[in-house]
Formats: C-alpha cells, sequence, structure tokens
C-alpha cells in the first residue's frame, strides 16, 4: 500500500491521458482497499489508548473503604459523562448442570444490601436464578477506562417492592411484560407479539396494568466487588473488595480492612 500510494502522487499531477486513465485504476483500487479494509478490520490491531501512569487508580483515590459508596462516586461520574445507558450490566447465571449465560439487564436501585434488577421469572435467566442463586454482574463504561465486576448471591425482593417499580413503568413496559408471558420462548415470527400487544393496548386502553405474578426484582447480595481502571501499557489497576468468610481465608496476605465488614486488595492486571 505505502508503494501504491507514493504512485499515486506521482501520478496526479499529469495531464496525459494514459497517466490519468491510470489515476483512475489507482483511485478505483484505493477505494476498494479502504471499503474492504472497513468490510474487515483487523480486530488484532484494534489498540486504543487508556490512561496514563500519572492517572493512575490508587488506593489513596478512593473515595471511601466502602465499595457501595465508591460504586457509587464512579456510576455518578459515568453518568455525568454520559446518558447512554449507564445502568446497563452484564448479569450471569450459571444453570444446574454448571452451564453459564449471559445478557445485559438494566440496574434499577442499589444501597448497601445489593443491587436490584427486574425481570420475568420465568425466563431463562429466572430459572437459573431458581436452580442456582450465584451470579456476577459487570459494568463497563468505555469512554472512561473502567469497569467495575461484582459476584454475589440473587434473591427475590418482595412483593410489595416489586409491585411498586412497576407502577412507575411506561405503559407500554408494563403492556410488554405480559405479552413476553413466556419469555426465552421460541415464537413463530414478530407478527405474534406485536398482534398480543395490540390486544393487551385495546384491553388496558383505560385501566391500570396489572404487575404480572411471574414478573418481579432481584436482589444481588454482593460478596466480591473489583474496580478495574485500563491502563495504556495495559498495567490496569484492580483494586477488590470482598467479604471473609472460612470459604476465602486463603491468599489475604495483602488484605487491608475497609469499612463495614469490607477487606480490600490490589490484584496484579
Amino acid at each position: 500500500m505505502r508503494g501504491l500510494y507514493c504512485t499515486w502522487k506521482v501520478f496526479a499531477a499529469s495531464k496525459n491521458p494514459i497517466q490519468a486513465a491510470a489515476r483512475r485504476l489507482l483511485r478505483s483500487i484505493n477505494m476498494d482497499t479502504v471499503a474492504i479494509a472497513k468490510e474487515h478490520p483487523d480486530i488484532s490491531q484494534i489498540r486504543n489508548p487508556y490512561n496514563q501512569p500519572n492517572e493512575a487508580f490508587t488506593e489513596e483515590k478512593l473515595v471511601s473503604k466502602d465499595p457501595i459508596k465508591q460504586f457509587e462516586r464512579w456510576l455518578k461520574e459515568a453518568a455525568d459523562h454520559s446518558l447512554d445507558d449507564v445502568n446497563a450490566m452484564t448479569l450471569a447465571t450459571v444453570d444446574a448442570s454448571g452451564r453459564p449465560s449471559a445478557r445485559i439487564v438494566l440496574l434499577k436501585g442499589y444501597g448497601k444490601d445489593g443491587f436490584i434488577f427486574f425481570t420475568n421469572h420465568n425466563s431463562r435467566k429466572g430459572k437459573e436464578l431458581s436452580e442456582n442463586p450465584h451470579v456476577a454482574l459487570v459494568f463497563f463504561w468505555g469512554f472512561q477506562h473502567r469497569s467495575i465486576r461484582i459476584e454475589g448471591k440473587a434473591e427475590k425482593i418482595s412483593e410489595e417492592e416489586s409491585e411498586n417499580y412497576f407502577k412507575t413503568r411506561p405503559k407500554p413496559s408494563q403492556i410488554a411484560a405480559h405479552v413476553s408471558a413466556s419469555q426465552s420462548s421460541p415464537i413463530p415470527n414478530r407478527d405474534y407479539i406485536t398482534n398480543r400487544d395490540r390486544e393487551l393496548r385495546e384491553k388496558y386502553q383505560d385501566k391500570e396494568v396489572p404487575k404480572p405474578e411471574y414478573w418481579g426484582g432481584y436482589l444481588v447480595k454482593p460478596e466480591a466487588i473489583e474496580f478495574w481502571q485500563g491502563q495504556t501499557t495495559r498495567m490496569h489497576d484492580r483494586i477488590r473488595f470482598r467479604k471473609i468468610t472460612d470459604d476465602n481465608k486463603s491468599n489475604d496476605t495483602y488484605l487491608t480492612e475497609g469499612e463495614n465488614g469490607w477487606f480490600y486488595e490490589r490484584l496484579q492486571p
């Protein structure tokens, strides 16, 4: 390509008909090459710069030794930077046979007890949560080169809490919860759900939409929360908070006591 580019510059100023035809040919080849490059990017060479060493996320930069408060700060900073689904998170579940699955859900609440999301209990994730409550959550804010990983157990919140949240949803979203009664099940085509949506919109045109019994929230009680911030050198910063139990007392040489029962440590990149 470098030789082709140099040849193109030589022809650019020429008025000779043969050379003009050559210019058109080179232009065509160049445009085709660009199109191919865009269509088939070399993903092995995609490498974006992150933070510099003087922007490292050190322990001194923790706003709190309580990871929930640190989460709150990073979430706020992400929201101040962009409103594009900063509450979106990957939810990973595992079925009874140990087969994992993951999907994106939206965080709808958090506090000292954990992180809340809502879904259909009959969905694949709902069924897997009933078989195995251990889950992992991941927030990724690429525009800030930050990620937060959370591991813990999920449990259903009360019907009252789910009911209260359901009432705050837009009516089309409330109806959608009824349309997708058997979430994750195969359907013949899109008309199947659009027709059902039309029927329910007419049914509830002047009525309040009730919360389906199979729909509600989960609270993920965290056992470990890791804060990751990228470095251009790939010497990434990783600070993990965890609760100490009889099952994870090992490798505690570098543990530092935090707040509210949490301990934290720095991990290798």
